[in-house]
């Protein structure tokens, strides 16, 4: 009897492996249909090109009408400005590209930049995951159209007193204007995910490049440096000087006196 058992339990022991081993396999398997949801993230390019004042509008100009060519679907111009004037000049291009051509359309405005002798000195590219704020958001809609369908409810079936209907009307009013802005963060936030916001900046290269740059700075700290010296004498003089006069005058004022005294004991 004992060595019927034990062949049972030999012979149940491979099919309970194979069991397991199957079970298994199908847990693998069906983590392996889990959907992965991929961050949703919306990126800020920041790029500046330092080159000769007479040519920063042309590049510029050069950079707005590359995103025009890829029409507004794909790039957008956000804002352009210019501001200085002869050898101070500083301009931006602010604009809104598509996230998935962003990063490449970066590169061919900085080689366009470099073909016109334009020097790269900033490049940043930032990103922001907007996952959990979007899935709050579109939890937080669901929630508010299902109160709103109750409340409607409510006005469908004249359930209630007069009160609660009334109650039940000016609920539905709020809950649709929170549904309203609900949507409208929504589909801001989707925007930012689906366009990237690109900023380019452009400002002035003085003649010597960075060789000069200290040079005028050192000179231009030296100014400020004598200005505020002159300033502190002049506000001295103002103060110090109407107090000496005064004193002065009291001394010989009082030498007098005393020898007019004199000349009168005498």
């Amino acid at each position: 009897m004992e060595m019927a058992e034990a062949a049972a339990d030999s012979a149940v022991a491979p099919a309970e492996k194979d069991n397991s081993a199957s079970g298994e396999q199908g847990a693998l398997g069906s983590l392996s249909e889990i959907p992965v949801t991929l961050p949703k993230l919306a990126f800020v390019l920041d790029y500046g090109f330092r080159l000769k004042p007479k040519e920063i509008a042309p590049l510029q100009q050069k950079h707005a009408d590359m995103c025009e060519a890829l029409g507004p679907y794909q790039c957008q111009i956000v804002s352009l400005t210019r501001t200085g004037e002869e050898d101070e000049i500083y301009g931006e291009l602010q604009l809104a590209v598509a996230s998935e051509k962003a990063r490449g359309f970066a590169t061919l405005l900085s080689a366009a930049a470099e073909s016109d002798g334009a020097e790269t000195f900033k490049a940043n590219i930032t990103g922001e995951d907007m996952s959990k704020s979007i899935v709050d958001t579109e939890a937080r809609i669901r929630g508010r159209v299902a109160l709103r369908d109750r409340l409607m409810e409510v006005l469908k079936t004249r359930k209630g007193t007069v009160q609660q209907l009334v109650e039940a009307e000016r609920g539905v009013a709020a809950v649709n204007e929170e549904i309203d802005q609900a949507q409208s963060w929504l589909k801001e936030q989707k925007g930012r995910v689906a366009f990237s916001r690109m900023t380019l900046s452009y400002e002035s290269a003085t003649p010597g490049g960075s060789f000069l740059k200290p040079i005028e700075g050192a000179f231009g700290a030296i100014g400020s440096i004598l200005g505020v010296l002159v300033a502190g004498i002049i506000l001295m003089l103002a103060v110090v000087g109407p107090l000496v006069l005064g004193v002065f005058g009291v001394k010989r004022v009082s030498r007098r006196l005393s020898r007019d005294t004199a000349v009168t004991e005498a």
